[in-house]
C-alpha cells in the first residue's frame, strides 16, 4: 500500500475529478440500494402480502424499527390501493423502480466519467515523470541497467499501475458505499438476519488476504522477466545484422524463448492466485445466502415476525451485496499486483542523479579564454582509465588526442561534457570549474560529432536543426553544404523532407555522419568536440568531410579525437596516450622528430 500511496500523489492535479467521481458514486451506491428496497412493495402489490394497516403508524425508537417500517408501508399500499386500485399502485411502483435503475445508471456513467480523467491524468505524469528521469539520469546509469528493462518499467509497469492500482479508484468508494447503504436496509428490515453477514466479511476477508500474501513478490518475477524479453529483443534488432552474418539466430531464439517461457509460468501462477478471488467471495456469499434463506424462512413460517415481500428484498439486498464484495476481492489482489509494478517504477524514479548542478550554478553564455583540465583522474568501475591527465585548450586552438583503443580519448570527451563526473582533479572553462555551470549552459556551449553517427526516425531537416530548433531553411541549407552533405541530399525522394528511417538505416555510414557534422555546424557552439568523426567514412568521404572540418574549426575551440591520423596534422597540439596516461604531447612535426610512440602510429597509418 505504501507504493499505492505514492502513486496517488501524482492525482493531485485531477483531485476535482476525484472529488466529482466520489459525488456520482455515492449517488450510485444510493440509488442501487433504494431500487432494491423498492421491490418490497411491488412484491406485496402482486402477491396481496400486506396488512390492511389505515391509522399511520407512530415512530417508538430504534428497537421497533423494523414494525414501524413494514407497519408504515402498509399503511401507504393500503391508503393509494383504496384510493386507485391495486394496478396504478403497481404500475406507480414499476415507474418508480425503472427511475432508480435510470438515476443510478447515469450516476454510474458520470462517476466513470470523471474518474477517467484522473486515470488518464495520472498515466501522463507518470510517463512524463519516468521519461524526464530517464533523459536526466547520466550514461553510466544505462551502462549498468538493461535497456529493455526500463522499457518494460516506462510501458508494461504502467500499463499494470493502470489496470491494476487505478482501477481500485473506480471502486474505492462505489463498492463499499453500495455495500454499506444494503447492510443498512438489510438492518432496518431484520437486525438478526443482518448479524450473519457482518460474520461472512470478515471471514471472507481473511481467507483473501492469506490467498494474496504473496502476489506482489510473484508479480514483481512477472515484470522483471518481462524487462529481460524486452532487453533481448531491443538487442536482437539493433544487432540482427551481426546475428544474421555469424548465425547466431538459433542461439538467440533460444535465450529468448527461455525468457519467454520463464514469463508464462510466472504469469500463470500470478493469475491463477488472483483468479481465486471471484470464486471464492461468490462461494463465501452463497454460503451465506444459504444461512440466511433457511433462517429466514424460519422467521416467516414458524415465528411469523417477518413479512414474506420483506424477507424476498432482503434476500435481493444480501445479493446485491455479493458483487461488490467480489469487486473488493479482487481490488485486494490488484492491489498486490500493481503494487510490485509501482515498486519498480518508483525504483526509476527515484533513482538519485549524481549529476546534477550545483545549488549556486552559474548559467554561462560564453567562452572567453580557455579550457583548463587539471590532474584528473578517473573510473568507471573498478580500474582507473585516466591517471593525472592535464591539459589547456586556448580559445581559437585545437588539441588533438590519438592512441590505441582504451587508452581514454573518448573518456577525455565524456569529462569535458560532464556525461560522467570526474574522480579526482578538476576541469576548467575560463576559470570557472564546469561543476558550477549548469548543465544545459554548459552543453550549449559545445557541439558533438560523435564516432556512432546518431540519427532519429525523422526527417534530414529534421536531424540537422535538433540543436537549434528555430533554424531557418536558409541556415539548414548552409550547414548542409559546409558539412558536404547536400550533394546527396538533393538526390533524395523528398530532399530535406526525406525520412532517414530508424537510427539513419537509410543512409549510408558516411552520409550519415555530415548529417552528424551538419547538425554541429548548425549549432555553431563556441567549443566543438570531434570524437573520431570520420572513423565511419571511406577515403571518398572523408576528403570531402575533412576540408569541411577544418572550415568549421577555423576561429572556434576544438578538441579532436582521432583514429586516423591524416586528419590531425594541422592541429596546435597533439596529446598521445597510452593506458589513460600521457606519453607525449606536441605538434605534428615536433612528434616526428621525438621518433617515439607517434612515430611508430604513424608508421603504421599511410598518409596520401
Amino acid at each position: 500500500m505504501d507504493y499505492f500511496k505514492k502513486i496517488l500523489g501524482f492525482a493531485k492535479p485531477y483531485k476535482r475529478y476525484a472529488y466529482l467521481n466520489i459525488f456520482f458514486n455515492i449517488l450510485y451506491a444510493l440509488f442501487g440500494t433504494l431500487s432494491f428496497v423498492a421491490l418490497v412493495p411491488v412484491l406485496k402489490v402482486i402477491f396481496g402480502d400486506k396488512k390492511e394497516v389505515y391509522t399511520k403508524p407512530v415512530y417508538e425508537g430504534l428497537g421497533s424499527l423494523k414494525d414501524y417500517t413494514q407497519d408504515y408501508l402498509n399503511y401507504e399500499l393500503s391508503t393509494l390501493i383504496t384510493t386507485y386500485g391495486s394496478f396504478k399502485v403497481l404500475m406507480l411502483m414499476v415507474g418508480i423502480i425503472i427511475s432508480l435503475f435510470l438515476l443510478k445508471n447515469i450516476s454510474n456513467y458520470m462517476a466513470m466519467y470523471y474518474i477517467t480523467f484522473l486515470r488518464n491524468g495520472v498515466l501522463k505524469d507518470i510517463r512524463n515523470a519516468m521519461y524526464n528521469k530517464v533523459v536526466a539520469l547520466p550514461l553510466s546509469f544505462y551502462s549498468e541497467k538493461r535497456k529493455g528493462d526500463t522499457i518494460s518499467k516506462i510501458s508494461a509497469d504502467v500499463e499494470e499501475v493502470r489496470n491494476s492500482l487505478l482501477s481500485v479508484l473506480e471502486m474505492i468508494v462505489r463498492e463499499p458505499l453500495t455495500i454499506l447503504f444494503s447492510l443498512i436496509a438489510m438492518f432496518v428490515f431484520s437486525m438478526k438476519l443482518t448479524l450473519f453477514v457482518f460474520v461472512f466479511i470478515p471471514i471472507s476477508g481473511f481467507l483473501i488476504s492469506k490467498i494474496g500474501k504473496s502476489l506482489k513478490k510473484k508479480s514483481v518475477k512477472v515484470q522483471q522477466e518481462q524487462g529481460i524479453f524486452l532487453s533481448i529483443l531491443e538487442e536482437t534488432m539493433s544487432g540482427l545484422r551481426i546475428i544474421k552474418a555469424f548465425n547466431a539466430e538459433d542461439a538467440f531464439q533460444k535465450k529468448f524463448e527461455a525468457s519467454n517461457e520463464r514469463y508464462y509460468r510466472f504469469s500463470n501462477s500470478v493469475l491463477n492466485r488472483q483468479n481465486l478471488a471471484s470464486p471464492m467471495s461468490e462461494l463465501m456469499g452463497i454460503i451465506v445466502i444459504g444461512i440466511l434463506l433457511v433462517y429466514g424462512g424460519y422467521l416467516v413460517f414458524i415465528d411469523d415476525s417477518m413479512e414474506a415481500s420483506f424477507f424476498i428484498g432482503y434476500i435481493t439486498l444480501a445479493y446485491n451485496i455479493l458483487t461488490p464484495a467480489k469487486g473488493i476481492s479482487k481490488a485486494s489482489y490488484s492491489l498486490k499486483r500493481g503494487n510490485g509494478a509501482a515498486e519498480r517504477i518508483l525504483e526509476l524514479l527515484n533513482t538519485e542523479n549524481p549529476i546534477k548542478d550545483a545549488p549556486d550554478a552559474i548559467v554561462k553564455n560564453s567562452f572567453e579564454k580557455e579550457i583548463r583540465i587539471n590532474n584528473i583522474s578517473f573510473k568507471y568501475e573498478n580500474d582507473y582509465v585516466l591517471k593525472n591527465f592535464s591539459a589547456t585548450i586556448p580559445k581559437g586552438k585545437t588539441i588533438a588526442l590519438v592512441g590505441q583503443s582504451g587508452s581514454g580519448k573518448s573518456t577525455i570527451a565524456n569529462l569535458i561534457t560532464r556525461f560522467y563526473d570526474i574522480d579526482e582533479g578538476s576541469i576548467e572553462i575560463d576559470n570557472i570549474n564546469i561543476k558550477q555551470i549548469t548543465k544545459h549552459s554548459l552543453h550549449s556551449l559545445m557541439g558533438v560529432v560523435s564516432q556512432d553517427s546518431i540519427l532519429f526516425n525523422d526527417t534530414v531537416a529534421n536531424n540537422i536543426k535538433l540543436g537549434k530548433p528555430d533554424a531557418t531553411d536558409d541556415e539548414i541549407l548552409e550547414a548542409a553544404k559546409i558539412a558536404n552533405a547536400y550533394e546527396f541530399i538533393k538526390d533524395l525522394p523528398n530532399g530535406f523532407d526525406t525520412n532517414v528511417g530508424d537510427a539513419g538505416g537509410k543512409l549510408s555510414g558516411g552520409q550519415k555522419q555530415r548529417l552528424s557534422i551538419a547538425r554541429a555546424v548548425l549549432k555553431n557552439p563556441p567549443i566543438m568536440i570531434l570524437d573520431e568523426a570520420t572513423s565511419a567514412l571511406d577515403t571518398e568521404s572523408e576528403k570531402l568531410v575533412q576540408k569541411a572540418l577544418e572550415n568549421m574549426m577555423l576561429n572556434r575551440t576544438s578538441v579532436v579525437i582521432a583514429h586516423r591520423l591524416s586528419t590531425i596534422q594541422n592541429a596546435d597540439q597533439i596529446i598521445v596516450m597510452q593506458k589513460g596516461e600521457i606519453v607525449e604531447q606536441g605538434t605534428h612535426n615536433e612528434l616526428l622528430n621525438l621518433k617515439g610512440t607517434y612515430r611508430k602510429l604513424v608508421e603504421m597509418q599511410s598518409f596520401e
